[in-house]
């Protein structure tokens, strides 16, 4: 579904460009152009958007099946590494195209991305350091070309999301299926193959008591590329495109008033993929923005080697053991997640309790770091109560992605002018 996705991504891409024009003086008209003026260039845009989002929840929805099915295990370390990589290529392909309208939206999500990017300020500022070593800066200023958002940073992202990102989420792609193949195929239980076979072996004793063979399978349990498994993949194709159209028709992609760098949006958000990011970078720019996803990002990583219990490949949470950790963890996760949120929003925290405690306990003291200490102490005792390392990635992969979640629902839709909360927008106070 993702590839199909991405067919669709690359396809309405190119019909774009031929009337985009990527400078801050003709951007938005530019876009206006292909809303308004352009026969049919409405909807190519609402395709392109909506397939960019559908891309990135799908990526999402296929790392949980990945992972909850263990099929990362026997030897299929490397195909999770480059699907990890896939990940954040999407991520990032969508982002990059978030800035190409040049419109108020596009433009202080950018800015509110890029100071993201330079989090590590926060930490050099508190040691002291940023005359000397701004790896902060130079991260932001790698992004867009400076401090602040403008044509360097329009023209950065046009070809990263035109040339660099597309070529290289290609790439990715195909060694991607390529070692789905190489490992003979989608993760199933050890004894898949055996069941379905003897399955398969009982209908064509059948049809052939009957003068008939089966056309679409062959006696091991395999489907035929041509024409079974084609047909299949075209209905699926053709169901997407049929979705995607559908809410082409019904929503229209956003195009707010031309960028204004004069007039900031408040409350100014990320894309909102990345809004549960800048929940956490609200407590702390290090921590939120650079340790905490680091960690998430070596933590992905290293599960193929910390988890090797391989008997549990194809399996669904690997036992009904598993199930169970999955369910415990959920109810723990959001328990958690809301208390420690609930505290935040209702008392504050340490900084409002005690002006001038120094920022480095901030840094390392706030409800981001506290939560990620909560869900791997609970993963710990998961995999030593039940010596499974298995069992404890379950847990700890269950948190994380539950407080994701609740972060990033949280900063869609109850932050306001301030950052604060709110359970309404008609709450919000007029300025």
């Amino acid at each position: 579904m993702g590839g199909f996705l991405f067919l669709v991504l690359l396809i309405t891409g190119v019909l774009l460009m031929f009337y985009y024009t990527p400078s801050v003086e003709r951007a938005y008209a530019s876009v206006k152009d292909i809303v308004f003026v352009v026969p049919g260039g409405r909807i190519v845009r609402n395709l392109h958007r909506w397939a960019g989002h559908g891309m990135v929840i799908v990526a999402f929805l296929h790392l949980l099946r990945v992972f909850y099915t263990g099929s990362y295990l026997k030897g299929r370390r490397f195909n999770w590494i480059i699907g990890v990589a896939v990940l954040v290529v999407t991520l990032f392909l969508s982002f990059s195209g978030y800035l190409l309208p040049w419109d108020q939206l596009a433009y202080w999500a950018i800015t509110i991305g890029s100071n993201i990017a330079a989090s590590g300020r926060e930490l050099t500022d508190t040691l002291g350091m940023t005359s000397f070593i701004d790896i902060g800066g130079f991260a932001k200023k790698v992004l867009i070309g400076g401090e602040t958002v403008g044509q360097e940073a329009l023209t950065r992202f046009y070809a990263l999301h035109v040339v660099f990102l597309p070529v290289t989420l290609m790439v990715l792609m195909a060694i991607h299926f390529w070692r789905i193949r190489k490992d003979g195929g989608l993760s199933r239980p050890e004894n898949a193959d055996f069941h379905v076979a003897t399955y398969k072996q009982h209908v064509i004793d059948d049809s052939e008591k009957h003068h008939s063979t089966s056309a679409t399978s062959t006696p091991d349990g395999k489907i035929w590329s041509w024409p079974t498994a084609m047909w299949a993949e075209l209905a699926v194709l053709m169901l997407i495109l049929a979705v995607l159209m559908g809410i082409s028709f019904l929503f229209d992609a956003p195009l707010r008033e031309p960028a204004n760098p004069a007039l900031p949006e408040n409350p100014a958000k990320s894309p909102w993929y990345f809004v549960g990011i800048q929940e956490l970078v609200s407590y702390s720019s290090f921590s939120g923005g650079l340790l905490i996803p680091l960690g998430l990002l070596f933590f992905l990583i290293s599960i193929p080697f910390k988890d090797r219990e391989s008997q549990y490949l194809g399996v669904w949470f690997s036992k009904p053991l598993g199930l169970r950790i999955t369910l415990y963890s959920l109810i723990y996760a959001f328990a958690t997640t809301l208390l420690i949120l609930i505290l935040t929003i209702k008392w504050g925290w340490l900084r409002d309790w005690l002006p001038f405690i120094p920022q480095m306990v901030i840094i390392l003291v706030n409800p981001g770091m506290v939560l990620t200490l909560c869900y791997a102490l609970w993963s710990i005792s998961i995999g030593r109560r039940f010596q499974s390392t298995r069992m404890a990635a379950i847990a700890l992969f269950t948190c994380i992605s539950i407080g994701y979640i609740i972060l990033t629902i949280l900063g869609v839709a109850f932050r306001g002018p301030n950052w604060e909360f709110y359970w309404m927008k008609s709450q919000w106070p007029v300025l």
